[in-house]
C-alpha cells in the first residue's frame, strides 16, 4: 500500500507542466475492484492512526483540495475521509468571501479555519482561490497577485513549523470529463441540486484556469507543503492515490500514544 510520488508529487524545483499528467492515468492500478479492496485496508489503518493522532494531540493534518468545477472534491471527502471518526475531522468550504472577510487580508479566514491539534482538517477549495479565480477574473491587481505566491509559501511554512502537516491535492480532470459530469447533473433528477449554471460559464475560461493552476502548483509545491497532482478522471484511482498519500504521511510522523501521568495516582 504505497503511493508513487514520482507520478503524482509536484517537484519543488519549479519545473512542472499539467500537460505532463494524463487525467485518465491509472498509475499502475489494475482495476476498480482491486483499488476498492486496497482502499478498505487503508481505511482500517487510517482509523488506528487517527486515534493516535488525537490522543497525542501534538499536531494536526491539513488536507487542501483544489479542482475545477465537478472535479471531485466532495466525492474525495466522502470516499477517502468519510469512514474516519467525524468528531476529529473538520471540513471547511471556502466560497466567495463575505463582506467581513473582504474587510481583512485574504489569509485571515483561512488561518481561522486551520485544524486544532489532534485533528484532520480538510479545505474544500482554499486560499489558492486567491491566485486562481482571482487571477482568472482579474479581481485584484497583477502586482498583488504576484506577491501572493510567496505569501502563501510563508504562511504554510509557519503552519508546518507549528505542528500542522500539509497535504495539497489538485484533482486533475480533463475538459471532456468535466463536460460529462456536468451533463450528468442535468440528466439525472437526483443530481439536479448539484448543477450550477456558473460552472458552465466558467468552462469558457478553461485555458486560463489551467495556466493559473500550473503556476500555483509550480510556485507553491514546497518541502513543507507539497502539491500532488492527482489523475482524477477515474474516481476510484483518485480515491486510492489520495488515501495512500495520507496514510504514508501519517505513518512517517511516528505517532505515539502519550504516557499516562501516574504521579500520586493509585488504583
Amino acid at each position: 500500500m504505497s503511493s508513487n510520488p514520482s507520478k503524482i508529487r509536484v517537484p519543488t524545483t519549479g519545473k512542472f507542466s499539467l500537460s505532463s499528467v494524463d487525467p485518465s492515468d491509472r498509475c499502475g492500478l489494475r482495476d476498480r475492484a482491486a483499488a476498492e479492496k486496497e482502499l478498505a485496508a487503508i481505511h482500517a489503518r487510517l482509523k488506528e492512526l487517527q486515534i493516535i493522532l488525537h490522543a497525542e494531540a501534538k499536531r494536526s493534518i491539513l488536507v487542501v483540495l483544489q479542482a475545477m468545477d465537478a472535479g471531485g472534491k466532495d466525492g474525495t471527502i466522502r470516499n477517502v475521509f468519510g469512514p474516519l471518526n467525524p468528531h476529529w475531522v473538520h471540513v471547511t468550504d471556502f466560497r466567495a468571501p463575505t463582506a467581513a472577510e473582504l474587510a481583512r487580508d485574504y489569509l485571515w479566514r483561512v488561518h481561522n479555519a486551520v485544524p486544532p491539534r489532534g485533528t484532520i482538517g480538510i479545505f474544500n477549495r482554499s486560499h489558492y482561490e486567491d491566485v486562481l479565480v482571482v487571477r482568472v477574473h482579474r479581481l485584484a491587481p497583477k502586482a498583488a497577485i504576484a506577491r501572493r505566491y510567496e505569501q502563501i509559501n510563508a504562511f504554510e511554512k509557519h503552519l508546518a513549523e507549528n505542528g500542522t502537516t500539509i497535504l495539497k491535492f489538485h484533482l486533475h480532470i480533463s475538459k471532456r470529463e468535466q463536460k460529462k459530469r456536468l451533463q450528468a447533473r442535468l440528466d439525472h433528477p437526483t443530481k439536479h441540486w448539484k448543477f450550477n449554471p456558473n460552472d458552465v460559464r466558467e468552462r469558457k475560461h478553461w485555458p486560463l484556469y489551467m495556466e493559473s493552476y500550473e503556476k500555483a502548483l509550480r510556485k507553491c509545491s514546497t518541502p513543507h507543503a507539497p502539491w500532488y497532482c492527482i489523475p482524477a478522471n477515474r474516481k476510484w484511482a483518485r480515491n486510492l492515490h489520495i488515501a495512500r498519500t495520507v496514510l504514508s504521511t501519517l505513518e512517517s510522523l511516528s505517532l505515539q500514544y502519550p504516557k499516562p501521568d501516574l504521579d500520586g495516582v493509585t488504583v
